[in-house]
């Protein structure tokens, strides 16, 4: 039931990113993960070709693709793909999603997530102003799909301020959900704890934080921080900056009891068009 979190600083040269990507993976494996968590942008910082990357992927002709699944393969290990520009399925020149690949560890594509939402900000930081909608285009879908570690709800760093997207998680079954991110220096050091924390401790799930920790081209400073925070909202581990592999076990039974002490899914009074109520109110 061990997993990780992985945080990075990756720079603009794709496969130097995927070699110290696939150093930190082996130490994930040889800790014994099940599973880890690449952060968002993880082969890839400062690139202004998104289109062309995302193509070039989409028509079998770029590295990161055929580089997951070979890792997966050959270290055993379940990867949440952190994201990389991809278009839709079957339409390879359409404008790309913030893709979060989910790979198993026999190198086969489970389940996909694409950002739902995107990060059209103004910061008070060297860069001032970001629009990912000018490169990707919107996700549509919430996702969750089954893993050895248990059932795992798929986000992206934006997303945390959307507490919304979380309810529809535990509501599809989540037991932990994914957050790989690359925040802002400023907004990482105003926001970033108090939201995964919120997430965890809302959903009663473990938040796996993955993160862009350092300097990049752009430029571009990221906070890091990459956690991993229990369904009680404590932060089991934590790295501030720089490169790092982070462990943890899920306590399934522990978990359980958070959820039976306080049942939260029980209590809610809002829904969303496809939320499931509580059977006392079917």
């Amino acid at each position: 039931m061990s997993f990780a979190v992985i945080q990075m600083v990756s720079q603009s040269d794709v496969l130097a990113n995927l070699a110290q990507a696939r150093r930190l993976l082996e130490r994930a494996a040889a800790g014994g993960a099940k599973l880890a968590v690449l952060p968002e942008n993880f082969a890839a910082m400062g690139r202004r070709d998104v289109a062309d990357i995302g193509r070039a992927e989409a028509l079998g002709e770029g590295p990161i693709l055929p580089w997951l699944k070979q890792t997966a393969c050959d270290l055993t290990l379940w990867i949440v793909a952190g994201t990389l520009p991809l278009p839709p399925k079957d339409q390879p020149h359409a404008k790309s999603n913030a893709c979060s690949l989910l790979i198993d560890d026999c190198g086969e594509v489970v389940a996909r997530y694409d950002k739902l939402h995107l990060f059209d900000v103004d910061v008070a930081d060297a860069r001032g102003r970001y629009r990912e909608s000018d490169d990707y285009a919107f996700g549509n879908n919430v996702v969750v799909a089954d893993t050895p570690v248990g059932r795992l709800g798929l986000t992206v760093c934006y997303d945390l301020r959307f507490p919304e997207l979380y309810s529809e998680l535990r509501a599809a079954g989540a037991e932990l959900i994914t957050a790989p991110s690359a925040f802002t220096a400023v907004t990482g050091a105003a926001h970033w704890d108090v939201l995964i924390r919120a997430r965890a401790i809302e959903t009663q799930c473990y938040l796996l934080a993955a993160a862009q920790g350092g300097v990049h081209p752009g430029p571009r400073e990221t906070y890091g921080h990459a956690s991993i925070v229990d369904p009680w909202g404590q932060v089991l581990t934590q790295q501030d900056q720089g490169e790092a592999v982070l462990l943890a076990e899920r306590n399934s039974s522990e978990q359980a009891s958070i959820r039976a002490r306080m049942p939260v899914v029980n209590h809610r009074r809002f829904f969303s068009q496809g939320a499931q109520r509580p059977a006392s109110e079917r």
